[in-house]
């Protein structure tokens, strides 16, 4: 009998880090327009996951300046 071998499907994004606390969020579709527009205005390069992740830092950090 000829031996299987399984080969692990890849995932896609970046490696796990296995830290951090993952949250799911429901956006309305303006909400979500406005974030493809940003991140088409940045070459396409940051995935919606990454450039939530930059706008919220960004925010965050401008709200301690005021």
């Amino acid at each position: 009998m000829k031996r299987q071998t399984m080969v692990p499907k890849k995932k896609r994004g970046p490696p796990a880090t296995g830290q951090g606390t993952q949250i799911q969020v429901r956006l309305q579709p303006d909400d979500l327009t406005a974030v493809d527009d940003w991140i088409a205005k940045h070459d396409g390069e940051p995935s919606r996951p990454e450039a939530i992740r930059t706008l919220m830092r960004q925010a965050l950090h401008s709200k301690t300046k005021d």
